[in-house]
This record gives structure tokens, C-alpha cells and sequence, in this order.
């Protein structure tokens, strides 16, 4: 078998005239969009949607051919369930973490499947002594320059790492509960924590610094995400909305319309985000309209539980940034792709990825070519139930696609 594998890692390597004219495409899409983003304006880049002024507006429109389970790479070494993960911006490499005391943090090389670090845990009590966290880890972000590490805890704590070395930097405390969520506004070192506590914080990571918090959420939240605005959303869990906090503006908007407790959130672009529910439940939001454009209901089906019919979590969604198409995780026995239709308006459902255990992180790689789920043989919150055949793992699903860029003028892309 290890010689196939070795061989199936050359093919990966090798790509063919056509993936590398969409590779340098989306390259050059990115250049494009960074400089929107520095705020040049650019001669055709009036804002799709033209909320945003300046920003180059150009979105995928993907098309994914059902992966090959054989072609899925599992990564082991973690004991417990993985919580949370992020892939580098160069799509190199990955972080995780887990449940376990013993292996809080590992980074992974994406192309050989090795474990480049570990950083162990210790016990409560004994985080400044030791290198590592002292209880679950629940969440991470990188910088976009791909510099730093953040990861937060069940004990309130964010820590800061040097990603390149995985040595640890700093240590910020203030929350008084859980840490939940993280995120660095993009092409910053401003990051973004959420917590049980109910509280939103930012922090300047290059100073070391606390600088704010936001009040408003009526129960725990339970994720966070950020884009290049100076901005970020939340998942409220069962206060039942999310959230869009306006930094500079100190102000929030608020967003209902799932039933269950809100327990995952991703944004898609600078207009548009996703969040699931564990009434099953999957939605799409334009950041300018209170309520979802699109309802998914029972997104993954529903489950027998002790003879009821239970609608299956939705414990992880990931979006392809700047693209059409996302991604949804549970229990059920699979990761579902979708596609955002009809300009936002939509949510259809296009494959299953078979994967046991629960999914509780997805995330796309920069280029789309693959996506990464974090399994574990329970939710990354809790016990309610255990899945014994599941592997704790980070699985590496490798996407066939066809890709095709509409800029803003382009038919189709309003």
C-alpha cells in the first residue's frame, strides 16, 4: 500500500497545463483582490453588489466532481476527538487540536501527511509553566501572512504562537468562560474572540494587547469569523441569532431565523455568510438583510435517537471564500457540499463525502483543490453521543473541479 500512497503524492504534485492556468487565474483573482482590498480602484472594479466601494468583486463559480473515497487521506495522531482546525494560507500546512491533554496542537505537511510539531498539554493550573493548553481546545485562527497562531480554550484562555516554530509568544486572559471563537480581520494582526461568557473581544496580537469588548449576545457563542472589514459575525447559540459587530462603529446587527442553537458561522465574502443549527438547520445570510436569503431545514436528514426522530446537528460549515460553494458537517455519516444559486438566493445541494464520526471543523484550502474535515468520535462541545467506528483524525479530501471566474460585468454573475 505505501508504495500506491507515495504514488497517488507524486500525481498530486504534478499538475496538468489546465489546473495550472487556473491555478496562475485564481493567483492572479487573488493579487486582484488584494489590491482591492488596499482600497485601489481598480477600472472595472465596481463592487458586485456594490456595497463595498472599491473592492475587486469577483466570484468563482465552482463546479466539484464527487471525490474519490479512496483518494482521501487520513491523518492519525491525535487520541481525541480533533475540536478545531486551520489550514496556512500557503496551503501547506495544517493546524489541529483535540480533546486530548497529552497532544493539544499538531501541525501537519499537507503534501506528506507528516506531523511536523506536537505541543503537549499539561495539567490545570500549570499553562505558564508549560508550553501548551491545560484543557480542550475549542477554536484557531491564523494571520493571513500566515505569522501567527491563535488558539483558545475551555479555560478561557487565547494563546499566541509563532506558527513556523509552533513556540508560544504570549498569553491573553479576560474572558471569564470558555473561548469559543477566533478569527484575525485579514491582512491584520487584530484578532477577534468569542466566548461562553457572551462577550466579543479584540486584541492586538503585535502589541500584546487587549483593546475592547462587545456586549450583546443572550447566551454562550459559540463561533466567530472575520473577513477584511473591520468587522466580525457571531453565532449566538440558543439566544437563536447571529451577529455582525461593526468595530469602529460600535454597533451590531442582529440576525434571526433558525430554530435550534446557532453552532457554527462562516462568512462566504464581504456580503454574504452561512451558518448551521442543531435543529439541523442550514442558512444563508446577505449581511444587509435580517433575515436568511436561503433555509436548508434538516440539512443533514434526520437521526433515530431512543425512537424519535431527531434532526442531525449541523456542527461545522466552511465556505470556499469568494466562491459559490460550501461545505457542511455532522454526525450523519457524511460532509455535504452545496452551492449557493441563483445569486445568493438558493442553497442546492450537489454531493456526499462518506466520512464517520462527528465533523466538528471543515475548512477549504486558499486554492480549493482540497478540504479538510476534523473527525472526532464525538462533538467537539460535549458527550451526548459517542460514534465507537469513527477515527479521531483529520481527513484530507481532495476536489476535482471546474472553475470558472465571472468578474462583475461577466453574464450571470449578478
Amino acid at each position: 500500500g505505501r508504495r500506491r500512497r507515495e504514488a497517488a503524492a507524486e500525481e498530486e504534485v504534478e499538475e496538468t497545463p489546465q489546473e495550472k492556468k487556473l491555478r496562475l487565474a485564481k493567483q492572479y483573482l487573488e493579487e486582484l483582490r488584494q489590491l482591492g482590498e488596499q482600497g485601489a480602484v481598480l477600472g472595472y472594479s465596481r463592487a458586485w453588489g456594490g456595497v463595498l466601494g472599491s473592492s475587486v468583486h469577483i466570484l468563482l463559480f465552482v463546479q466539484v466532481q464527487p471525490p474519490d473515497p479512496g483518494r482521501i487521506r487520513v491523518l492519525r495522531g491525535h487520541q481525541l476527538p480533533v475540536t478545531c482546525l486551520v489550514i496556512s494560507p500557503d496551503d501547506r500546512f495544517i493546524f489541529s487540536a483535540s480533546k486530548d491533554g497529552s497532544l493539544i496542537k499538531c501541525k501537519w505537511e499537507v503534501a506528506s501527511g507528516k506531523r511536523l510539531c506536537v505541543v503537549p498539554g499539561g495539567k490545570k493550573g500549570t499553562e505558564e509553566r508549560h508550553m501548551g493548553h491545560a484543557s480542550h481546545v475549542l477554536c484557531m485562527a491564523i494571520s493571513l501572512d500566515g505569522k501567527y497562531l491563535a488558539t483558545g480554550d475551555r479555560n478561557k484562555l487565547i494563546m499566541i504562537w509563532d506558527a513556523a516554530t509552533c513556540k508560544r509568544l504570549h498569553i491573553f486572559t479576560g474572558h471569564r468562560d470558555a473561548v469559543s471563537g477566533l478569527a484575525f480581520r485579514k491582512g491584520t494582526y487584530q484578532l477577534y474572540s468569542a466566548s461562553h461568557d457572551r462577550c466579543v473581544k479584540v486584541w492586538d496580537v503585535a502589541e500584546n494587547a487587549y483593546v475592547e469588548t462587545l456586549f450583546g449576545h443572550q447566551d454562550v457563542i459559540t463561533g466567530l469569523d472575520s473577513l477584511s472589514r473591520e468587522c466580525c459575525v457571531t453565532a449566538g447559540g440558543r439566544d437563536g441569532t447571529v451577529r455582525l459587530w461593526k468595530i469602529p462603529e460600535e454597533s451590531q446587527l442582529v440576525f434571526s431565523g433558525h430554530q435550534g442553537s446557532i453552532d457554527c458561522i462562516q462568512l462566504i465574502n464581504e456580503e454574504h455568510m452561512v451558518s448551521g443549527a442543531d435543529d439541523g438547520s442550514l442558512a444563508l445570510w446577505g449581511l444587509t438583510k435580517k433575515k436568511p436569503l436561503a433555509l436548508a431545514r434538516q440539512a443533514h436528514g434526520e437521526q433515530d435517537a431512543q425512537g424519535l426522530q431527531q434532526p442531525y446537528w449541523i456542527s461545522a460549515v466552511a465556505a470556499l471564500r469568494n466562491s459559490d460553494l460550501l461545505a457542511t458537517g455532522s454526525h450523519s455519516g457524511s460532509v455535504k457540499l452545496w452551492k449557493c444559486g441563483e445569486g445568493f438566493r438558493k442553497l442546492e445541494y450537489l454531493l456526499d463525502i462518506p466520512l464517520v464520526g462527528f465533523v466538528n471543523s471543515l475548512k477549504f484550502s486558499a486554492a480549493g483543490d482540497f478540504l479538510v474535515a476534523g473527525i472526532g468520535q464525538e462533538h467537539r462541545l460535549g458527550r451526548w453521543w459517542r460514534i465507537k467506528e469513527a477515527k479521531n483524525s483529520i481527513c484530507i479530501i481532495p476536489l476535482k473541479q471546474k472553475t470558472t471566474a465571472s468578474s462583475p460585468e461577466s453574464p450571470g454573475s449578478s
